[in-house]
């Protein structure tokens, strides 16, 4: 098949190509910066919001998509390809949900209003009705043939935003290891090989519809998700003490403090989804241990640039000192 990967060089998109390639497809990628990456594919170094005139004249298999954030970017795409992109997929998201209507919700779960039209900055309150607003545009514009994956949060190697490598690190360190909130609190995520390999497999088969992008099923917690992290990679004697949510937002901590934690908001709800849509189109995701172990290991071999994000481990000290200490 021939596949434009728009996107394609960091985390998902690389994924997903890695494993476009390792089927023999014939692979070309829209991208900003030059990369010694995947020589065996074409690369059109463009901005995808700029002159879209390369791609006049050529024609695709498929058309997988893991940069659109404004539906003007799915517009522009379609209005250059004219019809020639084949099968369209638009990695989209779980944050396009309204609250759910409960743990196991299925892809038929309202979704939020779409973005109004002079949106044009993603924040923590757009980014949901941006992706709502892509998939609408995706379906208008390439019709039946399209797929809407929403992933939850998406782990393994390459992941740049850190957010649950951070945990992986943090826990091979030991010790006490302070988990934020309620360890009820509904998680899930997605290995990004195991979604990748995946995608490709939808585009190979042509399977159109919307499907989540999740693991484990429900019911599954933080409280789970770190103790797999414990058991994974954790030295001997490491545990896990947990902190009430709103003690820990009065001494000025969010969820900018502690990597994929809601901070209590009720949308964390998105993380309990109902993933038999995806199982039953061919979604076989690897068990998080073995995610963990893997992104260890990997860790070991690429260390990642730059300070992880969340609390240092002094202010974890200083919050778990106080924390016991309260009378």
């Amino acid at each position: 098949m021939k596949i434009l990967m728009v996107g394609g060089t960091r985390f998902v998109g690389r994924h997903i190509v890695e494993a476009a390639l390792h089927h023999g497809h014939d692979v070309t990628l829209v991208h900003r910066t030059a990369t010694e990456l995947f020589p065996e594919a074409e690369h059109l170094l463009l901005d995808r919001d700029g002159d879209l005139s390369v791609l006049d004249e050529r024609d695709f298999d498929a058309t997988i998509d893991a940069s659109a954030y404004f539906p003007r970017q799915v517009r522009a795409l379609a209005t250059a390809l004219g019809g020639r992109g084949g099968h369209y997929v638009l990695i989209s998201s779980v944050s396009a949900y309204d609250i759910p209507a409960g743990p196991g919700y299925d892809e038929s779960s309202p979704l939020l209003p779409p973005a109004a039209d002079d949106v044009d900055s993603i924040t923590n309150e757009t980014y949901g009705p941006l992706k709502v607003s892509c998939e609408l545009a995706a379906a208008e514009l390439f019709g039946d043939a399209t797929t809407i994956v929403r992933p939850t949060y998406v782990i393994g190697p390459w992941d740049y935003t850190r957010r649950f490598t951070s945990w992986v690190e943090r826990i091979a360190e030991g010790g006490e290891v302070l988990g934020p909130g309620s360890p009820g609190d509904p998680a899930q995520v997605i290995d990004g090989r195991d979604m990748g390999a995946w995608i490709v497999r939808l585009v190979e088969n042509g399977v159109s519809g919307a499907f989540h992008a999740a693991s484990p099923p429900p019911p599954y917690s933080f409280a789970d998700l770190l103790g797999d992290i414990v058991v994974a990679v954790g030295p001997p004697g490491t545990t896990v003490t947990w902190v009430d949510r709103q003690w820990l937002l009065d001494q000025g901590e969010d969820e900018a403090s502690f990597p994929l934690w809601a901070a209590g908001d009720p949308s964390m709800d998105v993380g309990a989804a109902d993933p038999r849509a995806a199982a039953l189109a061919g979604l076989q995701p690897r068990p998080v241990r073995q995610s963990v172990l893997e992104i260890l290991e990997d860790l070991g071999e690429h260390p990642l640039a730059g300070e992880r994000p969340g609390l240092s481990r002094e202010r974890e000290a200083e919050l778990l000192a106080a924390w016991h200490a309260r009378g």
